[in-house]
């Protein structure tokens, strides 16, 4: 009897069964949708109840139709005098649903794995006061494309090098002279430290050596000064990256009465 079943949504769909339960159908226009449904209602859903008959388990949700669109909801499978959704338990890809959703549906009269009009695509939950379709891309029309602008860089200046400082030399040292060799008097004590007096002994002469001057107006610097590197201009910051938005190949109307009249309009188009 499943098998029976799955076989009949194949062929009102168009699509081949898996072995897993899992139906898949192509994706309809709103107006190819509207051409295929027997039934098209603006209703809310009951509680859903899990029914069997015949062996076969079902999940039914009763519901309550406040608008009539196109065909006759008496033409549904009924259940305690309502019309109601029969949908076989266990097949993947079936809408997702809950007690108080109110919708638009359009629908196959007959009972199938799902009566939903391309297995899940004729289900236009309201939300909000809002038609919305399940997945669907918003469009480019409402959601304006931002870019977020990349961030922009600079090349810090160098860092200067710090000049030589003179170190101004206290004073310059003499080597004091010594008494190299001999026998005879002993030699002049040294000149006073930096005098750079030459001490004299009695056989030889000692040359006394000035050290070299470390600093003072003479003195040469102990590093010359260091110029600076040019400083690198600012980089420019760069234009904002743009990220497009996914558009909708075919955008419904989200006014509940302009999605309606779309219905309407579908339907007797030829």
């Amino acid at each position: 009897m499943r098998r029976a079943l799955t076989l009949l949504t194949a062929l009102a769909l168009g699509t081949a069964p898996f072995p897993a339960g899992a139906t898949t159908a192509p994706p309809l226009t709103l107006t190819q949708q509207a051409k295929k449904a027997d039934v098209i209602v603006r209703a809310t859903l009951g509680t859903a109840t899990s029914v069997q008959e015949a062996g076969v388990t079902w999940t039914v949700y009763p519901l309550t139709v406040t608008e009539t669109i196109a065909g006759d909801p008496a033409s549904l499978p009924q259940r305690e005098g309502k019309p109601a959704l029969y949908l076989l338990a266990g097949v993947d890809g079936l809408p997702e649903l809950r007690a108080g959703q109110e919708a638009f549906w359009l629908l196959y009269s007959r009972r199938l794995d799902s009566p939903v009009v391309g297995f899940s695509q004729g289900f236009y939950p309201i939300e909000n006061g809002r038609v919305t379709r399940p997945g669907a891309a918003t469009p480019a029309a409402n959601s304006p494309t931002t870019g977020t602008p990349a961030a922009a860089t600079a090349t810090a200046p160098a860092t200067p090098g710090t000049a030589g400082t003179a170190t101004a030399g206290a004073s310059g040292a003499g080597t004091s002279g010594t008494d190299t060799a001999g026998t005879g008097t002993a030699g002049t004590p040294p000149a006073a430290l930096g005098s750079g007096t030459t001490g004299t002994g009695t056989t030889g002469a000692a040359t006394g050596t000035p050290a070299a001057p470390t600093g003072g107006a003479a003195g040469t610097a102990s590093s010359p000064s260091t110029t600076p590197p040019p400083t690198a201009p600012a980089t420019a910051p760069a234009a904002a990256v743009a990220t497009p938005t996914p558009t909708d190949p075919d955008p419904i109307e989200s006014d509940p009465v302009k999605f309606r009249d779309a219905l309407r309009a579908a339907r007797a188009a030829q």
